[in-house]
């Protein structure tokens, strides 16, 4: 299993200059970067200062210029928001500007309060169908000549430009939590982002069934992989968990207000809902957040990484985005270099040797 993490600029106070939200970013990228993690994530969104990203291929074009190995990748383009012929050219010179170590990630949107501003205030879910036109097509272009008539767009045949750099394109990733979009995904060779969110550990296990399912489903497809994302915090105190559990059920709050659009955004800020509006109460329970997400000491979290193993996961990122203190931020990076990397770089290594003599 390898790991990433995911990284975005952001801002909780008016206060906070957008100087010192830029280089946070870039000491940590940097810290990814050469403690050996495999891919650095960022997401598109828009409008809201707690996620700073109204194009993740510029900034990840940025961050390339400062980093040499770590893969790039985006988690996720909002499907709805492009058009086909954009899309394909910008993730193409991105691919190009970094050196050909894009990762394509796309999804179909999760924030209502975006949808109401960015697709004419259609439901979220409708996003799905977008991204299943989308992507094909973009693929289309970045091969050749093509002309598109679909539902969402048309247009006469063009190519994409320039081509990418990796052939015959940058890995494709597809966000995921349902069967249906599982199944898609894995059927036209994309590798799979998902999430446990908030959910008990045994949610890991039916999001890795549901993988198993499509790539048992699609055996004429080489198996893409899979990657899982949560919450992640490392302290060296056991006793430590109450600040990272506290600035995720504040984060938690902020997150429903745009998911399910109940709450006010002033300035770009959103403020966090009553507890009272919040779905799934037990989400929001200390204890329960403590024990699903990743918070604990690196013992803590190399056992609840036992069970994304199990599962399959071939890939698992850590969630830095959520207003975490930036000093816990690099010491969550530095612990998980120094102590659960090893761990599991020595658990490949006796995996290798038992494959090796069986």
């Amino acid at each position: 299993m390898k790991f990433a993490v995911s990284l975005t600029m952001e801002r909780f106070s008016p206060d906070i200059p957008m100087e010192r939200v830029k280089t946070n970013l870039l000491d940590l990228a940097r810290m990814a970067d050469e403690g050996g993690f495999e891919t650095l994530w960022t997401a598109e969104h828009h409008t809201i200062e707690c996620t700073i990203s109204p194009n993740p291929l510029m900034t990840l074009t940025w961050l390339a210029q400062h980093t040499e190995r770590i893969r790039l990748g985006t988690s996720t383009l909002v499907a709805p928001y492009w058009s086909p012929i954009r899309l394909a050219g910008e993730a193409a010179l991105c691919d190009h500007l970094t050196g050909g170590r894009l990762e394509f990630g796309i999804a179909r949107g999760s924030y209502q309060y975006e949808f109401d501003r960015m697709a004419g205030g259609m439901p979220q879910q409708e996003g799905v169908a977008y991204l299943k036109e989308l992507v094909p097509a973009v693929t289309r272009l970045w091969a050749d000549d093509y002309a598109h008539d679909g539902h969402y767009w048309k247009f006469p045949a063009a190519a994409g430009v320039p081509k990418p750099l990796q052939k015959p394109h940058p890995p494709i990733w597809v966000a995921a939590r349902d069967p249906g979009t599982f199944d898609w995904a894995v059927g036209i060779g994309a590798s799979i982002l998902s999430t446990p969110l908030s959910a008990p550990a045994a949610e890991i296990a039916v999001l890795g069934e549901k993988f198993r399912k499509a790539v048992a489903d699609h055996p004429e497809v080489p198996r893409p992989r899979l990657m899982m994302q949560r919450r992640t915090c490392v302290y060296e105190r056991a006793q430590d968990w109450e600040v990272a559990v506290g600035h995720a059920i504040d984060y938690g709050r902020a997150f429903e207000n745009l998911f399910q659009n109940i709450g006010t955004v002033r300035s770009g800020f959103p403020e966090a809902v009553p507890y009272d509006s919040v779905k799934g109460k037990d989400n929001y329970n200390p204890e329960n957040i403590r024990r699903n997400l990743m918070f604990g000491t690196p013992d803590e979290v190399i056992e609840k990484l036992l069970d994304y193993e199990a599962a399959g996961v071939d890939q698992y990122c850590l969630g830095l985005t959520f207003n975490l203190p930036f000093e816990l931020q690099k010491k969550t990076i530095k612990l998980w270099v120094d102590e659960v990397m090893p761990v599991f770089a020595a658990r490949e290594r006796d995996k290798k040797r038992h494959m090796a003599r069986a």
